[in-house]
């Protein structure tokens, strides 16, 4: 968390999982269209509390930290974004 020690920095490099890349791409357009600034990312993030942040990953940090800021600006609320959750969620449970 901002400001506490964090112990050593990994340097290896690795692959990024497709979701990761996504949520890269999605602050990009987010915050090109002036619809997020990384103060309120990193707002979020900090405000996730220190459980809650050792739990997640760094691209878990960042989903929450978006989803956070649209809901607070208003651009989604917490009924949409769960249904769409919901069903993207439906969608993984069906075989091919």
């Amino acid at each position: 968390m901002g400001g506490l020690p964090a112990g050593p920095v990994e340097r290896n490099e690795h692959d990024y999982a497709l979701w990761e890349k996504r949520v890269d791409a999605m602050l990009t357009l987010l915050s090109s269209k002036g619809l997020m600034t990384v103060d309120e990312l990193r707002r979020n993030i900090e405000g996730l509390g220190p459980d809650a942040y050792d739990r997640m990953t760094y691209y878990e940090r960042w989903i929450y930290a978006v989803a956070q800021t649209m809901i607070q600006r208003g651009v989604v609320s917490i009924d949409e974004l769960g249904r769409k959750i919901a069903e993207v969620e439906g969608r993984a449970d069906v075989s091919p």
